[in-house]
């Protein structure tokens, strides 16, 4: 079901300093910053040959990525993204076995303009997973 790894997200409590680290540091290529007001996030993308880095940095007062930040001050792996080539089935075939999709079940549109879920860490080895249709 799953196919390639699409993406490993970040949480930073710094998005500049991140982004000029993987810039000048790792000689990677970084996007632009793209505020994602659904989800409660400012990203920015580094393009790798084989995948992508999601740097997470809070947007709002109520930004999920705020609490992982004000129990990770340093930042760290937020979450792993997977692509699927249909994301209602994948939904449908994961809560058959009984994993639990976050938030109302329903996909919302992410930072790439395509339908996303998330799975409760505590049914994936405590990794947040994100599923991405393609």
């Amino acid at each position: 079901m799953i196919g390639r790894l699409n993406h490993v997200a970040i949480a930073v409590p710094d998005l500049e300093a991140a982004a000029d680290q993987y810039r000048n540091a790792l000689g990677a290529n970084v996007g632009a910053p793209q505020d994602e007001p659904d989800h409660g996030v400012t990203v920015i993308f580094i393009e790798l040959p084989n995948t992508k880095i999601e740097l997470l940095y809070p947007l709002g007062e109520n930004s999920p990525i705020q609490g992982f930040l004000d129990k990770n001050p340093s930042g760290g792996i937020h979450h792993i993204c997977y692509e699927v080539d249909d994301i209602i089935a994948a939904r449908d075939h994961l809560e058959s076995t009984g994993a639990r999709v976050l938030g109302t079940g329903e996909p919302k549109i992410g930072a790439h303009g395509k339908p996303v879920i998330f799975l409760h860490p505590k049914d994936f080895n405590g990794a947040l997973v994100e599923l991405e249709q393609v």
